[in-house]
């Protein structure tokens, strides 16, 4: 049997990649207070080159828009160059590296704000449960809704990060539009009580969103642009009461862009492929004219049994590239992986970021 496509070289959007598989964002928290990365960013994202395209975790668009301390950010100048570090080493190791562009919304925290100003969400909010800050896990904060008229500014925001990634080197940007973060709050019925241009109808919820998208298209070619949608998720306990149509709009105006990426997560991130209320997502990849990324709890076998049927053109890997840094060798190989300790997701220095070994370097040690 011949190997399957999933390891062989592909150009998509005329971006030349190594195979078929793609680093997902996967926060790490390794950056320092001013939301800025260096040297142990760029070794990490080098190390796992060899993907076919890696995304990076969330980066924060502006102070108040960071889920948590040492998140990394591109709200700032002094932040570009950090970046330009990651860029040059990934690019170095003959890989391609997409910047995750993020606002966390109503699930930030005052003490993270630039002027200790309250979350922003399209609704004012109560999130159940805890935030990470830098005086450790409090409560989530009531969310103010959005004024009509600092709409602007928030297009703003996700505009001039886009143009700061392109100044660091990145090969394209991706919209997180996804996990009831502030674009995903908008686009959901459960999240967006506006009665103003921006709720209600379909139409008007899709608004922000495509706003934002034209703002990154005035410094990006639709090419070099990708979103990222959970259009069935229910993170953070939100999800929307009619998702199908919300989304079919979503993607239909994604493609009168002619953005050239759509990352689909499929069910519920990190936790079940299913989730109700449901449909075909397969509807939203024929729809979609462009390169398509199918994301979420996949394994070797069912990215294998992906390609063989043509769920996506490429098939991404999150949690597994943490102890793995060979990954897409290990998987084509059969390899055994890695399983990082989950202490070692979040927050400290190099150990349990760049330490894990290669295959082969598993293999001298041991002979």
């Amino acid at each position: 049997m011949s190997e399957s496509d999933l390891f062989q070289p592909a150009t998509f959007q005329g971006l030349a990649l190594a195979n078929r598989i793609v680093f997902s964002p996967t926060t790490r928290a390794r950056a320092d207070m001013q939301g800025r990365v260096g040297d142990l960013q760029a070794l990490y994202y080098s190390q796992r080159a060899s993907a076919g395209l890696l995304i990076t975790e969330a980066t924060a668009v502006v102070p108040g828009g960071r889920g948590g301390p040492y998140l990394p950010g591109l709200w700032d100048d002094a932040q570009v160059p950090g970046w330009r570090q990651v860029t040059d080493a990934v690019h170095a190791a003959g890989g391609k590296i997409f910047c995750q562009l993020w606002h966390a919304g109503r699930l930030s925290h005052s003490s993270l704000s630039a002027d200790g100003g309250l979350p922003v969400a399209p609704s004012e909010k109560q999130q159940e449960g805890k935030v990470w800050t830098e005086q450790g896990m409090v409560p989530y904060e009531t969310a103010r809704a959005l004024a009509l008229d600092e709409i602007p500014t928030v297009i703003g925001w996700y505009r001039d990060a886009a143009a700061r990634a392109k100044a660091a080197g990145f090969d394209g940007v991706e919209l997180h539009a996804a996990h009831s973060y502030l674009i995903d709050a908008f686009l959901r019925d459960m999240t967006n009580r506006r009665t103003d241009a921006y709720g209600g109808s379909v139409e008007n919820r899709v608004r922000l969103p495509v706003e934002v998208l034209q703002a990154i298209l005035e410094t990006w070619e639709p090419a070099r642009v990708a979103v990222r949608i959970c259009p069935i998720g229910h993170a953070y306990n939100a999800w929307d009461s009619n998702p199908e149509p919300l989304f079919t709009h979503f993607v239909e105006r994604m493609n009168d862009l002619n953005i050239g990426w759509l990352d689909l997560v499929e069910g519920d991130t990190g936790n079940s492929r299913e989730a109700e209320p449901s449909f075909e997502l397969q509807k939203l990849r024929r729809l979609f004219r462009n390169t398509v990324i199918v994301n979420n709890l996949y394994d070797r076998d069912l990215a294998l049994q992906a390609r063989a049927q043509n769920w996506g053109d490429l098939v991404a890997f999150g949690r597994a590239f943490i102890g793995n840094p060979d990954l897409v060798e290990r998987l084509r190989l059969n390899a055994p992986l890695t399983e990082a300790p989950l202490k070692s997701y979040y927050a400290g220095g190099a150990r349990g970021y760049t330490d894990f070994p290669t295959l082969a370097e598993q293999r001298a040690k041991a002979s």
